[in-house]
């Protein structure tokens, strides 16, 4: 950077000004002033320890003292370090909150000169769903949420598929309140395969209603964490939201509705084509799964894997596939998928699992 460059991390609101870079032989040091110590606290997700994280990663010496943080190394690593800190600022100006997620994206994206290929921390909040009022919008956070929620957007149906932990589930309930909220759809129907609907169930106390909620109840925790009480009980009184077994889906046409099927790895061949078959005019439908997960009868093919085989080439028909790197639960989650499939399937340049977890060759 030329001496005389003065770097603008926000010309926006200005809450940031640089040092141009200073080079001594084959090292350079760079200094960034924020406003306040507040304003760097945010960025680095009010855990300055983070700092440390920063020096590992990029081999550079960070150090701060209240509204600043220096930059210390090679020339190209301290550049490297200037455009993290750049990224992290558009975004909190994006309206995005920094966490430790969000900390990690960013410097992943700088440190293996990614962002070509993979957005950025400030472009995963050029899609923003807003679930109520009250309520923050929900912002992708990794590349691969992005991509599923544009794909949400352009088609009628999409097919979500990857591990746990990725959002799935959580973002197309999202899409599917802010669909309700904008009146493009008169409902939501959310559904899932109750998977023991046999014998195993009568174990279980109550009538059927309570025999089934277990298996719902996870759609109503995701609900509870989009919407205010008071929201999700307008919603659930007028009808506008239902969550029902998928066996209740039968003999129905589902006409402007949007319409949830989580956990669809459970499913047989005959109810996912039954589900599929439901859709009415004007309606949008989300089907999320992981093939790893399957638990049906070894006899029983899942209807999801035929599905992703027969409608791979459908217009209209949108999939996106998560990977590890797209696990937003607690980050020893990713760790985990990945110690299992080496595990079970050896190491992960071996391929995906099958859709019984077999290994392919």
């Amino acid at each position: 950077m030329p001496a005389e460059q003065e770097m603008d991390l926000a010309p926006e609101s200005a809450t940031g000004i640089g040092i141009p870079a200073k080079s001594d032989g084959a090292l350079a040091t760079e200094t960034l002033h924020y406003d306040n110590a507040r304003v760097l606290s945010a960025l680095c997700a009010n855990d300055l320890g983070l700092l440390k994280v920063l020096d590992d990663k990029l081999g550079i010496k960070v150090t701060s003292r209240e509204g600043w943080v220096k930059l210390e190394g090679e020339p190209a690593k301290v550049a490297q370090g200037r455009r993290f800190f750049e990224q992290l600022d558009q975004a909190r100006q994006n309206g995005v909150a920094i966490r430790k997620h969000e900390f990690m994206y960013a410097l992943r994206s700088v440190a293996e000169a990614s962002e070509a290929a993979s957005p950025n921390l400030t472009s995963l909040a050029s899609v923003k769903i807003q679930t109520s009022a009250k309520r923050a919008p929900v912002i992708a956070k990794t590349a691969g949420q992005l991509e599923y929620l544009r794909n949400i957007g352009s088609n009628d149906v999409v097919f979500g598929v990857g591990p746990a932990g990725t959002g799935k589930t959580y973002l197309a309930m999202s899409s599917a309140l802010a669909a309700l909220r904008k009146e493009e759809v008169a409902r939501i129907i959310l559904t899932r395969p109750a998977v023991e609907a046999g014998e195993a169930l009568g174990f279980l106390p109550g009538d059927l209603q309570e025999k089934i909620f277990p298996y719902l109840r996870p759609l109503y925790d995701a609900l509870h964490t989009l919407l205010d009480p008071e929201e999700l009980q307008k919603y659930m009184d007028r009808r506008m939201v239902e969550i029902a077994p998928l066996a209740y889906m039968r003999g129905r046409t589902l006409d402007h509705a949007f319409i949830v099927l989580d956990e669809a790895q459970n499913t047989t061949t005959e109810q996912m084509f039954m589900f599929l078959t439901r859709m009415g005019q004007g309606s949008k439908c989300v089907v999320t799964g992981d093939r790893t997960q399957i638990d049906l009868p070894s006899n029983k093919r899942s209807g999801l894997v035929e599905a992703i085989q027969a409608l791979k080439d459908v217009p209209g028909i949108g999939f996106t596939y998560f990977e590890e790197s797209d696990v937003v639960r607690h980050e020893l989650v990713q760790s985990i998928i990945r110690a299992y499939r080496n595990h079970r399937y050896g190491e992960a340049s071996a391929g995906l699992p099958d859709e019984r977890g077999k290994r392919k060759n």
